[in-house]
């Protein structure tokens, strides 16, 4: 049994280290596209929406990707300690308290997104609902 857990252990871990950067052979667009004040591309107004809309979308990113690992976790936990009912509520405890935290970020996103729709104003002073970060 020792070995077992030592074997799914080593697994597990090799496959927390790999994940991020299989993720991030995908990505395209860097998080922060200026290069400052003397580079090719110097920082103007527009690059802080994009980089809050990239800061934002890798947090929510790295968000469901420790979500589901910990949904993981508590499912083990939950199936492998059937009779020990402090465990059982440890994994109930370790499911609610994914769900609190992933609703709080994605309300979170909608009230930044609401929030930047209804500030930012079209060329005619109406107000654009659209991707808030294309205004530029």
């Amino acid at each position: 049994m020792r070995r077992y857990a030592q074997t799914l252990a080593v697994v597990a871990l090799t496959i927390l280290v790999m994940a991020p950067a299989v993720a991030s052979a995908a990505w395209t667009d860097p998080i922060v596209r200026c290069t400052g004040v003397l580079g090719d591309h110097p920082c103007t107004v527009c690059d802080i929406a994009k980089t809050a809309q990239n800061l934002l979308n890798t947090a929510i990113y790295v968000a469901i990707f420790l979500s589901s690992g910990l949904f993981a976790w508590a499912g083990i936990i939950y199936v492998t300690n059937v009779a020990n009912h402090g465990e059982i509520n440890k994994a109930k405890t370790i499911f609610a308290n994914v769900i609190i935290g992933l609703v709080i970020i994605m309300v979170s996103w909608l009230v930044i997104d609401t929030l930047m729709k209804t500030l930012v104003s079209g060329q005619d002073g109406t107000s654009e609902f659209g991707p808030w970060n294309q205004v530029c």
